[in-house]
């Protein structure tokens, strides 16, 4: 992988505490350390864990993928002047588009990370660590456990989030098709076991159920803003709906659902707020890079709230809003003018387009009953609850009358309207046979070429054994 080779021998650590406001704050970056350094205390070991975080924070790996699934769907009317993104949007992107290249990229700098909790903490003896809090030193072999958790739950992530974008759906060819490249090593001068050829899409979700698996079983149910037991569950519900594991996935939300201190926010106050809504976000800090230098939340917020306008709702979601009057997610969003000064409406889930401070939801408790509701329909269950149930859940906070009769395009519409802008319009279009676009004919079909990623040059360049998607 190329940032993995750029970084050389050494790693690329920021330092980062946690503050009472729920932000992180860089404080050191340190750049030249050994492996043997980093794991000589338990300050350093700690901080390299929490790095992780820091790596996620670039909105290359959280943000330009949601938007990148939200303009290439249905959702989005992208008016903005990036020509990368254009072709992104217009299913013209090629393998020397720097966007999808940092897409790429930032994938592999998050596992990179992750590897070297994975690789180097199991190797670690206490009496070989430094403590400066005796509590730290007694609780050592409990806080490993949960320092590994955190970097499988991160590896984890970080490999589904490339999989969703770069591969085809598990719908496409039953999982037989590429997916990911499998890292598991951390770079520290050999190159060799980072020319990995792509593994197929079933191997790479079957590497990212284990890493959830072992990650659910060495983390605490709640982590404040960090990783969770409860957050590998619901990321395992999200892994099983797409492979049509309907048992499986309708199990795995069950258990979140009843996991205590999360449930349902009343209200939709909860985006960039505390909330027992919130299962895992991306906690960011007053101008964390995104695309180009610009906070990703820039993207969707209109000029008039410090942003650039280029996302606003497309006209069919509007519609699919106005279809049923009264809908409060509608009523929150924001009306303004976009990037070419025409009347358009945004949303206020990312409110602060001045900062770029916005904490972008990876995980939260609507997807979870909307996923129950989904799983239990499409198998004929009633894990937990009926889908109908869990569906009016979500209708009932959003104003709406509860429904007496229920259909897949139902629950599917729900999750359109409950979810846009939070990056699962496109593989929930994908995965149920439904065009991207339905103007676009057969480039925007389910298992065209271009409904994927292009791999990046630079990959294919320095990886011999790198493989191409099909059309590009």
């Amino acid at each position: 992988m190329k940032h993995i080779i750029k970084i050389g021998s050494v790693l690329a650590l920021a330092l980062i505490t946690w503050n009472c406001s729920e932000k992180i704050d860089d404080i050191v970056p340190e750049n030249a350390l050994s492996s043997d350094v980093i794991f000589s205390t338990f300050g350093t070991i700690e901080a390299a864990t929490i790095g992780i975080y820091d790596g996620m924070q670039d909105g290359d790996f959280i943000g330009s993928p949601e938007m990148f699934q939200d303009y290439s769907s249905d959702n989005v009317n992208f008016v903005g002047s990036f020509t990368t993104l254009q072709d992104i949007r217009d299913f013209d992107a090629n393998a020397t588009n720097g966007s999808v290249a940092a897409m790429w990229f930032d994938v592999f700098d998050v596992i990179r990370d992750a590897n070297n909790i994975i690789v180097n903490l199991p190797n670690v003896n206490q009496e070989d660590v430094s403590f400066t809090v005796s509590s730290d030193a007694a609780n050592f072999e409990t806080l490993r456990t949960q320092f590994l958790g955190e970097a499988h739950f991160s590896r984890a992530l970080a490999t589904f989030q490339g999989a969703n974008v770069f591969a085809q759906p598990f719908q496409f060819s039953n999982g037989s098709s590429l997916g990911m490249p499998l890292v598991t090593e951390f770079f520290e001068g050999d190159i060799s076991p980072f020319q990995n050829a792509r593994t197929t899409l079933n191997e790479t979700h079957a590497f990212i159920e284990q890493d959830l698996i072992l990650a659910m079983n060495s983390l605490p149910e709640t982590n404040d803003i960090r990783a969770s037991s409860t957050a590998a569950k619901a990321l395992l519900a999200r892994l099983y709906l797409y492979r049509e594991q309907w048992t499986d996935a309708a199990t795995m939300a069950n258990e979140v659902i009843n996991t205590n201190g999360f449930s349902l926010a009343p209200d939709f106050t909860f985006y960039n707020n505390p909330s027992t809504e919130h299962i895992f976000r991306v906690i960011n800090q007053a101008n964390d890079d995104g695309f180009a230098g610009i906070d990703f939340d820039t993207f969707y917020n209109p000029t008039s709230n410090n942003g650039r306008g280029d996302m606003p709702f497309s006209q069919d979601l509007i519609d699919a809003f106005e279809a049923e009057p009264g809908d409060l997610r509608l009523d929150i969003s924001i009306i303004s003018v976009d990037a070419g000064n025409n009347d358009a409406r945004f949303t206020s889930k990312y409110p602060n387009g001045a900062t770029g401070e916005s904490d972008p939801n990876v995980l939260r408790m609507g997807e979870v009953y909307l996923n129950r509701a989904e799983a239990n329909f499409r198998g004929g269950t009633s894990i937990g609850d009926t889908p109908l149930n869990d569906v009016n859940a979500i209708r009932t906070r959003a104003g709406l009358a509860p429904l007496t009769t229920l259909t897949l395009d139902d629950i599917l519409l729900e999750r359109r309207k409950e979810l846009c802008f939070e990056g699962h319009r496109r593989m929930d279009l994908l995965r149920n046979n439904l065009n991207l676009k339905p103007d676009n004919g057969a480039i925007s079909a389910p298992g065209s070429d271009k409904v994927i990623l292009p791999i990046p040059d630079d990959e294919l360049n320095i990886n011999p054994n790198a493989q191409q998607n099909p059309g590009y």
